[in-house]
């Protein structure tokens, strides 16, 4: 929580208060459901939802934009950037069944009204979107064929509508083939050992 302030001091006390409450409900569901490794879940905060938030330290969400987050697991990044805009549209999808179940009640439990958890497999929706995000679900190839005819071909943001993309390690063989991904080092925005491997990709695909 601490580095939450550090890195975002201009969130409201209600946004503080929602991210305060995640600890007690991702450990309590954590306990039925098990959706972040145990030991991870000692470092919520830092490996889940500051992790999420690097994406807020690249773009903007604008009101009514409508953000798709594929492979949601327990809520990631999509509840986190939620809080932060929450006059975005956000949903999350996720093929497991039992997952969604954590993020409705998650969501439920903050009061979040602008997502809509869904288990659903991305390939399934026939909806379009502004912006998806995810969290290294798949290599970036396999995903922009899941997703590239769910981004809308309107653009309402400063950037480009496409993927933001939470990854790690070396991406350099693997974006080889999108010349127009942009690549953010989270270690140029937060000072954590954790965020050294860490990036966020940006690829533009309208």
């Amino acid at each position: 929580m601490n580095n939450l302030l550090k890195y975002f001091p201009d969130c409201t006390q209600h946004q503080l208060s929602q991210f305060e409450q995640m600890d007690s409900l991702y450990r309590s569901w954590n306990a039925k459901i098990n959706v972040i490794s145990r030991t991870d879940i000692d470092a919520l905060y830092e490996r889940h939802v500051l992790h999420a938030l690097g994406i807020a330290k690249c773009i903007e969400f604008l009101p009514d934009a409508h953000v798709l987050d594929v492979g949601t697991g327990g809520g990631f990044p999509g509840i986190p950037l939620a809080v932060m805009f929450p006059k975005t549209h956000f949903h999350l999808v996720d093929s497991i069944g039992k997952k969604i179940k954590v993020v409705r009640a998650v969501g439920d439990a903050l009061g979040l009204k602008n997502i809509k958890p869904q288990h659903v497999r991305a390939e399934q929706l026939n909806s379009q979107y502004d912006f998806v995000v995810s969290r290294a679900v798949a290599q970036m190839n396999t995903f922009v064929k899941w997703v590239d005819d769910k981004i809308s071909p309107v653009n309402n943001h400063p950037t480009a509508n496409g993927i933001f993309y939470l990854k790690g390690g070396d991406l350099t063989e693997e974006l080889s083939i999108f010349p127009k991904a942009e690549i953010t080092p989270l270690s140029t925005h937060f000072s954590e050992e954790f965020f050294k491997t860490k990036s966020v990709v940006y690829l533009p695909l309208n």
